[in-house]
């Protein structure tokens, strides 16, 4: 009788932590495949819509609208963080971005 309920628990905790395991919001850093694995042409056409590029910086990219997230394109993937996890509290307010 032990082992059912030590293993039901376990379940109910797999089953909850699965649940949690995709953000609801944006503040995490992920990464997607691009489908051209080429860093040129980071865009639509890769399946990757609203993305800007840094003037200043080879392969990096703003996400959305405003300047929340930084995508960092490596070869066949982006890593998208939040500006201040990516580049860190000191220096995110350096790197200009000008918002749509």
């Amino acid at each position: 009788m032990k082992a059912l309920l030590i293993a039901a628990i376990l379940l109910v905790g797999l089953l909850a932590m699965g649940s949690e395991a995709i953000p609801s919001n944006r503040w995490s850093c992920y990464k997607k495949v691009l489908k051209g694995r080429d860093c040129r042409n980071v865009g639509i056409s890769n399946g990757v819509a609203n993305m800007r590029p840094i003037d200043s910086l080879q392969n990096h990219f703003w996400e959305g609208n405003k300047c929340d997230m930084v995508c960092y394109c490596n070869f066949s993937e982006l890593l998208c963080c939040p500006r201040d996890v990516f580049f860190g509290p000191k220096i995110s307010f350096i790197i200009p971005c000008k918002t749509i």
